[in-house]
């Protein structure tokens, strides 16, 4: 009979030190470290899609968007990899994580959609620059949207059609949800 090994538990320092030449990425939670999964071509047309959007909206202005491997600092102990986000820190405070984000996009899997609407919702909700967290689903159109009101209230939308708008109130950005899913799921030839 084997013993269970007890978990090594890093320190954000050690965490942050071993990140940078890591040929995986991981996210970190309390001490213990978790292995991010690879993504799908629909997940990465999702990603690129509102990566280009956003960066040509954004220009040379003050905040940036970045996608897939920046970390977002959420609290003392808590490091994520969003797919997308975007953070308005000041230039050369890190460059390996930002602690300012304004706007975060999941792009969610089954594999990842339950921690995306639990874990990842109520830790984000925490950050106080945080205007809006946004899921998208890879494998259907549906697109949820957290948006922090007056009073640090949030509030919820659903979105599932293609002709829906996705109104990024944060960054000022309207898209329609075919843009967003451009390329995701190809259109049947027509029958002549």
């Amino acid at each position: 009979m084997s013993v269970p090994r007890k978990r090594q538990r890093l320190s954000v320092a050690e965490y942050l030190e071993a990140e940078k030449d890591s040929p995986v990425r991981h996210e970190y939670v309390d001490g213990e470290i978790f292995a991010m999964a690879g993504a799908s071509d629909r997940h990465n047309r999702i990603s690129i899609n509102l990566t280009s959007k956003l960066d040509d909206k954004l220009g040379d202005g003050p905040c940036e968007v970045f996608m897939a491997d920046m970390k977002v600092w959420v609290s003392e102990s808590v490091f994520y990899y969003p797919d997308v986000v975007v953070a308005c820190d000041a230039p050369g405070v890190d460059a390996y994580y930002r602690k300012q984000p304004r706007l975060i996009i999941e792009v969610s899997s089954q594999g990842t959609e339950r921690v995306d609407r639990s874990e990842k919702l109520v830790a984000y909700k925490q950050v106080k620059s945080l205007k809006e967290y946004v899921i998208i689903a890879q494998n259907r159109v549906r697109v949820e949207i957290f948006r922090r009101g007056r009073g640090g209230r949030w509030s919820w939308e659903v979105l599932t059609e293609l002709s829906d708008e996705l109104r990024l109130e944060s960054v000022g950005l309207t898209l329609t949800l075919a843009e967003v899913y451009r390329r995701v799921f190809p259109q049947r030839a027509r029958r002549r």
